[in-house]
C-alpha cells in the first residue's frame, strides 16, 4: 500500500513542473506577426475566382428548385404514410370495433 501511495505522490509532484514548463514556453503575441497575417489574407483573396452574376443566379435557381423537389417528394411520401396508417385504422376499427 505504500509503494501505490509514493507513486501517486510522485505523479502529482511531477504535473506542475510540466504545467510550468509549457507556460514557459509558450509563444509571445506579436503584432507584426498578426499584421503579416492580414498581409497573407488579402493577398490570397487576391486569387479567389469569384462567380459572375449569372452563374450565382443559376446557381440559386438550381438550389431552390432542387430544395422544392425534395421538399415535394419528402410531403408525398408523408401522405402516403398517412393514408397508409389511416386505412390499416379504418381496417382494424372494422375488424375488431
Amino acid at each position: 500500500m505504500t509503494t501505490g501511495t509514493t507513486l501517486m505522490e510522485a505523479k502529482k509532484m511531477e504535473q506542475p513542473a510540466v504545467a510550468k514548463e509549457v507556460k514557459e514556453s509558450s509563444p509571445k503575441f506579436k503584432w507584426s506577426s498578426c499584421l503579416d497575417f492580414v498581409g497573407d489574407v488579402k493577398s490570397e483573396f487576391h486569387k479567389i475566382s469569384w462567380t459572375t452574376p449569372q452563374e450565382l443566379r443559376t446557381y440559386t435557381k438550381l438550389v431552390v428548385g432542387a430544395t422544392f423537389l425534395c421538399g415535394m417528394g419528402i410531403y408525398a411520401i408523408d401522405l402516403s404514410i398517412q393514408s397508409c396508417l389511416h386505412m390499416m385504422g379504418a381496417v382494424f376499427h372494422f375488424i375488431f370495433g
